[in-house]
C-alpha cells in the first residue's frame, strides 16, 4: 500500500526555506532522488535533517508497516516542523509485503539510503547495486565473514556499473578528531609516527555507548532486534567500524590500504552487557523478550555481546580498539570517546571524561616536556592549523596544551550526517570517489570481521 505523508508544516517550510528549487517538477535530469529502504534505525532520518541543493524534496520510502517506520516518519515530520531550520521533505511510502521487490521494480530514485537491520543490510546493498542504484549505507555494512565476502562482491559490481557505494562515517567530521589528524601531519610538532608494541600500542581508541539515550530531544525506542547480535552485529563489528575508520583516516590519509598485506590481527576478545527485563522494556517498550532473544536470556537478564576489543597492526603501527556498551549514562553525561596517537615528539590525546565535562577535548602533551624549542615549533604549527581552522587556539596546562576550539566548530553528532551526505553528493556529482575510499572500506570491514572471528576462537 502506498501512502503520501505531507503535513502542513512541510507546506510552511517549503515557503520559507526556498526548497522549491528541489521539487521534482522542475528537476534537472541529473537530480539526486532519494529512496529510503526499511528504515529501522534513526540514522536514516538524520540524513534528512537537512535539505541539499540538487536533491529532490520527494523521498520514496519502501518498508514494512510497524513501529520502526512510524518512528522514522515521526522524525521526518519533526524536522519539517522545526521552528528554526525547517526541512521540506515529502515522503511517498509503500508498505506492502513486497516492499523490496516494489522498490527494485519502480526505480523511483537513484540513491538508496540504508540504516536498519544489519543482517538484512548486506542483502539490500547487493540487490540495490545489482538493480542499478547508488547506495549510501549506515555502518556496519557487514557484520560477519560471510557478509564481508558479499560486500567485496558488491563493490566489484558497483565499479562495473559506475555506481557509488559508501558508508556513513560521521566521526570524520567531529572537530577534535579532525584537529587530532591535522596536528599529526605537522612533523615539527608531532614528529614521526611511533610503531608501538602489542603491550604499548601507538594508537588507542576507546568508545563507550549506551542502550538508552535521547535523539533529537526525545527518548529513543530501540527495536528488539537491536539486542540480537545475529541481526545487529556484535559491538566488535558495529561501533568499532568508526574507530577502525578513524585510525586508517588519520594514520594514512588519502592512502590506499590493502587488507591482504597491510593488516595483521594479533588478538581480540568479546564480552556481554547484562540487561534486566525492566531495562529491556524501558528501551524497547516491549514487556516480553521475543523468541529470537531467548537464546541470550539467562534467568531474568538478557546478555548482549555488545563489547569488544582488538589489537592489530596497520602497516606496522600497533593499534588497540575497544567498545563498551552500558545501559544508560549517568545524569548529565553521555557517550564518551578516548583517543591517543603517539608521535616521536608528542602525544595527541582526546579525552571526554568528568574533568572535561563529558565533552571531547584535545590535548597536546610533548614527550620531552614543554621545552622552548618545542613551544616555538608548536606556535609555528598553530599558524598552519589556523589557516584551515580560524580562531583555533592553545591553552597551556601542566603537561602541555589544550586545544581551544570555538563553538562554531562543535556541530554535534546529528549534524555530521549532513556533512557525510554532502560529501557523498559531491562524489555523485563528480561521478566517482577517490580510489582509496573503496579499498579502505574493504580493509575496514575485513578488520572488524576478522577481529570477530578471532574473538570467537579465543573463547
Amino acid at each position: 500500500m502506498k501512502k503520501i505523508y505531507l503535513v502542513m508544516s512541510i507546506l510552511f517550510a517549503a515557503g520559507c526555506s526556498g526548497s522549491s528549487e528541489n521539487s521534482s517538477t522542475d528537476a534537472a535530469s541529473d537530480q539526486v532522488k532519494l529512496i529510503t529502504l526499511a528504515p529501522g534505525h534513526f540514522h536514516a532520518a538524520l540524513v534528512q535533517k537537512s535539505m541539499y541543493p540538487g536533491v529532490d524534496s520527494t523521498v520514496h520510502v519502501y518498508a514494512p508497516e510497524g513501529a520502526e517506520l512510524d518512528a522514522h516518519m515521526a522524525l521526518i515530520e519533526q524536522y519539517n516542523a522545526d521552528p528554526e531550520n525547517p526541512t521540506a521533505w515529502k515522503e511517498e511510502v509503500y508498505t506492502g509485503a513486497d516492499y523490496l521487490e516494489k522498490m527494485l521494480d519502480e526505480k523511483a530514485g537513484n540513491v538508496v539510503v540504508l540504516a536498519g537491520n544489519n543482517r538484512e543490510k548486506i542483502n539490500y546493498i547487493d540487490k540495490s547495486i545489482s538493480a542499478g542504484f547508488n547506495v549510501l549505507a549506515d555502518k556496519p555494512m557487514a557484520i560477519d565473514k560471510a557478509g564481508f565476502e558479499k560486500l567485496k562482491t558488491a563493490f566489484e559490481k558497483a565499479e562495473e556499473k559506475d555506481l557509488l557505494l559508501y558508508d556513513i562515517m560521521t566521526e570524520r567530521y567531529e572537530i577534535t578528531t579532525m584537529l587530532q589528524k591535522e596536528f599529526s601531519l605537522l612533523t615539527d610538532v608531532y614528529g614521526e609516527q611511533e610503531k608501538g608494541t602489542a603491550d604499548n600500542p601507538a594508537v588507542v581508541k576507546e568508545s563507550v555507548h549506551h542502550f538508552f539515550k535521547y535523539v533529537s530531544g526525545n527518548p529513543l525506542t530501540r527495536p528488539a532486534w537491536f539486542f540480537d547480535v545475529a541481526q545487529q552485529g556484535e559491538g566488535i563489528v558495529d561501533v568499532n567500524t568508526h574507530l577502525v575508520d578513524m585510525i586508517q583516516w588519520t594514520l594514512f590519509p588519502d592512502q590506499a590500504i590493502d587488507y591482504t598485506k597491510d593488516i595483521e590481527m594479533l588478538s581480540a576478545k568479546r564480552w556481554p552487557t547484562a540487561m534486566s527485563k525492566a531495562q529491556f522494556e524501558e528501551a524497547t517498550k516491549l514487556s516480553e523478550y521475543p523468541d529470537y532473544l531467548e537464546k541470550d536470556v539467562d534467568g531474568d537478564s538478557l546478555k548482549v555481546f555488545s563489547n569488544g576489543e582488538m589489537n592489530y597492526t596497520l602497516k606496522g603501527v600497533h593499534a588497540k580498539i575497544s567498545v563498551i556498551w552500558n545501559f544508560q549514562a549517568p545524569e548529565g553525561t553521555g557517550d564518551t570517546h578516548y583517543s591517543i596517537m603517539k608521535g616521536s615528539k608528542t602525544n595527541l590525546i582526546i579525552r571526554q571524561g568528568a574533568d572535561q565535562g563529558y565533552k571531547p577535548l584535545l590535548y597536546i602533551e610533548p614527550v620531552d616536556g614543554k621545552t622552548d624549542e618545542y613551544r616555538e615549533a608548536l606556535m609555528v604549527g598553530l599558524q598552519t592549523i589556523q589557516d584551515k581552522f580560524p580562531n583555533v587556539d592553545l591553552k597551556e596546562n601542566d603537561k602541555g596544551w589544550e586545544v581551544v576550539i570555538p563553538e562554531e566548530y562543535k556541530e554535534g553528532h546529528e549534524a555530521h550526517f549532513a556533512r557525510v551526505t554532502e560529501k557523498y553528493l559531491e562524489f555523485l556529482k563528480n561521478g566517482s570517489m577517490p580510489d582509496w575510499e573503496v579499498s579502505n572500506m574493504i580493509a575496514k570491514y575485513y578488520t572488524t570481521t576478522a577481529a570477530l572471528e578471532l574473538a570467537k576462537e579465543a573463547q
